[in-house]
């Protein structure tokens, strides 16, 4: 039988007082649950924010770190019978029993005297026991896309040159183009790929080649300065990183390239797996699919400047949004974009950019 915490006997307790072994009841109707991992969660500051609770059965619960849950036993306890609340159950040797409820309890009307000496030296009767198995030694963990082995990266192919002749070539290939003029005179001076600024510089040069100049080849050779880059867990230089390598993903797909196409969506999805805890990297997972399923695509800012006249404001608009689709085409669609739309998209935003 199952009760809601207003039908069973609990208390409040602090978040960051649960340990291993406490019983706490869940959002919704039900029985106490027993606590058998709590984890940590820090905010960006890295002052804790939230408790990560997992419970016997496989249960999972985020708690503010200041918040009071109810605790309370392992089962509810008839009214009529006078028991004192416990403090708290013990942690549970592996394998490890649970009482099963209301077994052994004895009728109120059928209860000896407890000041009597009977009651004193009557031997405890056996108690029923349901018996759990202990929990797996190694939590499962989320799948992810593996990392591009060796003969994987030779698809991409090693510089010919260093990176800022790479760049002074592309740009002596569209003279007069002042986009591109601008960004190469600034690179050319020295690349340094530990700087935030300079990544995506380089990876609006290549945005511009193949957009604007539709150059693939050297907008390929730009890129891969950024593709070959480890991810170092700086989203804000990552994302220059990752908008390189769908780029270049959409480009060999476009040049019949297909497998080199691959080592770059790999490349891309490469930090999906760097989460090593169980229960973070399922939470993370969760919200990544939940991004891939419900994309930006600025719709509004886009209906907005064409409602105003704005071409400009419309084509930075479109922009963005072909680069949201680029992103989803390197991770192979999602469950509400399939690869034959994001691929009709992406032709469709191609166009107006470029017209």
């Amino acid at each position: 039988m199952t009760h809601s915490p207003a039908d069973q006997q609990y208390r409040e307790k602090q978040a960051g007082s649960l340990q291993i072994g406490d019983y706490l009841f869940l959002p919704g109707d039900g029985p106490a649950e027993q606590i058998t991992h709590i984890g940590l969660e820090r905010d960006d500051f890295g002052v804790p924010a939230l408790i990560l609770v997992t419970t016997l059965d496989g249960g999972s619960v985020r708690i503010a770190i200041g918040s009071s849950v109810p605790v309370g036993e392992a089962a509810a306890i008839p009214d009529d019978v006078d028991t004192p609340l416990a403090e708290g159950p013990a942690p549970l040797p592996e394998p490890h029993t649970i009482d099963a409820p209301d077994a052994g309890i004895p009728d109120a009307g059928d209860a000896p005297d407890a000041g009597t000496s009977d009651a004193r030296d009557a031997p405890a009767e056996a108690v029923p026991a349901v018996v759990v198995p202990p929990l797996p030694a190694v939590a499962p963990s989320v799948s992810g896309p593996s990392a591009p082995g060796p003969a994987q990266l030779a698809l991409i192919p090693e510089p010919t040159d260093s990176p800022e002749n790479i760049v002074a070539a592309a740009a002596e290939t569209h003279p007069g183009r002042n986009g591109v003029a601008v960004l190469s005179e600034r690179l050319v001076k020295g690349i340094n790929t530990k700087s935030g600024s300079c990544l995506r510089d380089l990876s609006d040069l290549a945005h511009d080649l193949f957009i604007e100049l539709r150059d693939p080849d050297h907008a390929l050779a730009v890129a891969d300065i950024l593709n070959v880059l480890p991810y170092d867990g700086n989203r804000d230089r990552w994302m220059s990183v990752e908008r390189s390598l769908a780029l270049s993903s959409f480009i060999c797909r476009e040049l019949g390239q297909t497998k080199r196409a691959e080592v770059y969506d790999q490349l891309l999805q490469a930090p999906d797996t760097v989460e090593t805890d169980p229960f973070k990297a399922r939470i993370a997972a969760k919200v990544r699919q939940r991004g891939l399923n419900e994309p930006n695509l600025y719709d509004k800012e886009i209906f907005r400047s064409i409602d105003n006249g704005n071409r400009d404001a419309e084509r930075e608009w479109r922009l963005l949004r072909l680069e949201a689709l680029l992103f989803l085409r390197a991770h192979g669609g999602s469950n509400t974009i399939g690869l034959g739309e994001l691929d009709h998209r992406i032709a469709n935003e191609l166009e107006a950019v470029r017209a």
